[in-house]
């Protein structure tokens, strides 16, 4: 048997410590932006969408709906673990457009984009490792096992 130092400090290559990793990610970035911006949004969209942002042309009430979409539903999608990499590409999409549109591209200061910076990490990380097993894409996608051959 290994040591404990070893075993704590080794790189994991286990499977089930991804799977894990990944779940524990599409939850904290999933449901922290769904509560925290998506569901305020939906809830005032009539009050915000005066005032929000009118980008590319669109309107201030379609970027507010758009935000709303990738905010809340995809934030959703991306919480359970449903189209995961759908609702990821409409999540980066969504924090590229905050961090350099609306936070131009600013890390520090009064207007910083840091955490939509933050969000776009992870989601760009999770459009590339996909959702992993536990999720509901890994249920309905998944491969069935192999049956075992009797012989």
């Amino acid at each position: 048997m290994k040591p404990l130092v070893y075993r704590f400090f080794a790189p994991g290559t286990g499977a089930f410590s991804t799977h894990l990793a990944l779940l524990l990610l599409r939850l904290w970035l999933g449901l922290t932006l769904l509560f925290n911006h998506g569901l305020g949004k939906l809830l005032n969209f009539e009050s915000m969408s005066a005032k929000f942002l009118n980008l590319f042309g669109l309107g201030s009430k379609t970027s507010l709906a758009l935000a709303i979409f990738g905010e809340f539903l995809c934030a959703a999608l991306l919480a359970v673990g449903l189209l995961t990499r759908f609702a990821a590409f409409c999540l980066v999409l969504n924090m590229l457009v905050a961090f350099a549109l609306v936070h131009k591209m600013a890390l520090s200061g009064a207007s910083s984009g840091e955490l939509a910076f933050i969000y776009l990490a992870g989601f760009l990380t999770l459009l590339v490792a996909g959702p992993g097993q536990f999720s509901a894409d890994g249920f309905l996608f998944s491969k069935p096992a192999k049956a075992a051959k009797n012989t």
